[in-house]
């Protein structure tokens, strides 16, 4: 009788825990931890990439060659906008942990339009560019490296579709919260290399 008074008591006093708190783990998912692994290799890619570009640079007397005629502050701002989608696509992530579907699905589709309109900038700079993949290294260069870039951030989005689809029921699933932290952090990534490409092909002289 003791035992059992005693164990009600602890019960009582226990803290509530609140009903936000369902979605966050314990522990990194397991799926969390394989993206952070496979970008891994995504680095050493995007490594050779780098590489290819300093080492061509290095025997180039004028760079970039002369013609090449680049609108900057044009992709200065669509990198902004790429940078920006960082935040909104984290604020997402939180969130949804949190247990606040509407916001994390608005949050989502705002990071989704702005990952589609650095696409539509870069269709823009593909079209409009006069040099071209077959006229020079830097043509060459410019075409391989936004071209995988724009993919990765396409790829991107297609998972973004994918979230707000997981996010038409009322509830969450327990795969839903790994899969949020995933694209995160797919989408961090996607977004740390483009700075690197802007400063090599459009500040780097």
């Amino acid at each position: 009788m003791k035992y059992a008074v005693t164990e009600a008591l602890a019960v009582e006093r226990a803290p509530a825990h609140d009903a936000s708190d369902r979605h966050r783990p314990d522990r990194p998912p397991m799926l969390a931890v394989g993206v952070m692994i496979w970008l891994g290799s995504e680095v050493m890619f995007f490594s050779g990439l780098f590489a290819a570009f300093f080492t061509i640079r290095a025997h180039a007397t004028v760079w970039p060659p002369a013609g090449t005629k680049l609108d900057t502050i044009q992709a200065g701002v669509f990198t902004a906008i790429l940078l920006a989608s960082s935040f909104t696509m984290q604020k997402a992530v939180w969130d949804q942990e949190r247990g606040n579907r509407r916001s994390a699905k608005i949050f989502v589709t705002i990071t989704l339009i702005m990952g589609a309109m650095f696409i539509g900038n870069q269709f823009d700079e593909w079209i409009t560019l006069t040099t071209r993949p077959d006229t020079n290294a830097y043509g060459s260069l410019f075409f391989i490296m936004t071209g995988v870039h724009g993919i990765h951030v396409f790829l991107g989005l297609v998972a973004m579709v994918f979230l707000l689809g997981r996010l038409k029921g009322p509830k969450g699933d327990p795969g839903e919260t790994a899969a949020f932290q995933a694209v995160s952090y797919y989408w961090h990534f996607v977004d740390i290399v483009w700075i690197g490409l802007f400063s090599c092909l459009f500040l780097l002289k």
